[in-house]
């Protein structure tokens, strides 16, 4: 069995698009156990007694706009984010889900969980839209504004360890963003980073990846600083939205509404395809625990895939294989 933490408090839609977010992937895997934190009252109201629901009253939450979480988390130990994160820390669950504030999940899993012995940096890491023949994961997108050359390294084993044991691809292929696809381009940070991950045997590497290649490169991952990913990230989104409202606007004469019509479902699936909620979330890499940060945005849905997530990196046990490089001295050791 599975078992996750999951903040029921968090995110913009918590708590009832949560719960039914729960109910929905309690309903699809029966290999899942679940901690719910957050208001016993409403959670008992809406969502049905099981064997495998636990519920921890702890109503209290890290509000989206916080501005000091760092500060929220060490005042407030008993929110519902905190105590979900401690049962990670204390191997009571497997891992955790919340849609709560990026830079709370983010100060929670440094300051609770912590880092896996060994790891020096974590990274979020989003699923980029299946286009191009295959879905690429795209890290670090920000929870660290800049990585050094040995920090890149490291996120790309892990992120290898996760493609291959997670979604089954048996050399994930790594690829490094850069402003130019020949060696030597870039910053010397990119520089040093194209040499250790060129000759690192954890590490598949096919090489530099210009931003125009996102979605046609055959990498399967994406490398970089935070600053950067999430800029490519928010950029990513930006389009698929200015698409949509482009074709909206367009299709306005009675010619054009018949040729919609005859593409309906081409329209349908793009938007479907270009959806996060398809997705679910981002997960953390380079904490002891599985985390899973879902969209703030989550509806049900959504949530029931950000859950699923978790639930498969802990059956393909990645923390313990990642563990396992650092600790053979093929990982890189940093001071």
């Amino acid at each position: 069995m599975v078992k996750l933490a999951i903040d029921i408090m968090g995110g913009d839609y918590a708590p009832l698009e949560i719960i039914k977010g729960v109910e929905l992937a309690m309903d699809k895997y029966a290999d899942l156990e679940v901690i719910l934190f957050g208001d016993e009252k409403i959670i008992s109201e809406h969502l049905p007694a099981s064997p495998r629901v636990q519920i921890i009253h702890c109503p209290d939450k890290i509000d989206m706009g916080e501005k000091d979480p760092i500060g929220e988390i060490r005042r407030n130990r008993n929110t519902s984010l905190v105590r979900a994160f401690q049962a990670v820390r204390d191997k009571e669950a497997d891992g955790a889900v919340t849609a709560g504030p990026t830079q709370g999940t983010v100060a929670a899993a440094h300051l609770i969980i912590r880092r896996i012995k060994g790891m020096k940096r974590v990274a979020l890491c989003p699923q980029l839209p299946k286009l191009g023949g295959k879905n690429r994961f795209l890290l670090d997108v920000g929870a660290n504004t800049e990585l050094r050359s040995e920090h890149l390294l490291q996120l790309a084993q892990y992120a290898s360890i996760y493609a291959r044991e997670v979604k089954g691809i048996e050399k994930p292929l790594v690829g490094l963003m850069n402003i130019g696809s020949e060696p030597g381009k870039g910053r010397e940070q990119e520089k040093e980073t194209f040499e250790l991950l060129q000759n690192d045997p954890n590490v598949n590497f096919y090489g530099n990846v210009e931003g125009k290649e996102i979605f046609s490169t055959p990498c399967d991952i994406l490398i970089t600083d935070g600053f950067t990913g999430n800029m490519v990230m928010k950029t990513c989104e930006g389009v698929a939205k200015a698409v949509g409202t482009f074709l909206k606007e367009e299709i306005n004469t009675p010619k054009k509404k018949i040729g919609y019509l005859l593409m309906k479902d081409v329209f349908k699936n793009f938007k479907k395809t270009m959806s996060p909620d398809e997705i679910g979330g981002a997960n953390l890499f380079g904490v002891d625990g599985i985390v899973v940060k879902a969209h703030g945005s989550s509806d049900a849905y959504a949530f029931s895939n950000a859950i699923n997530q978790a639930r498969l990196a802990v059956l393909g046990d990645v923390v313990r294989k990642m563990k396992a490089i650092i600790g053979s001295g093929e990982g890189i050791e940093l001071d």
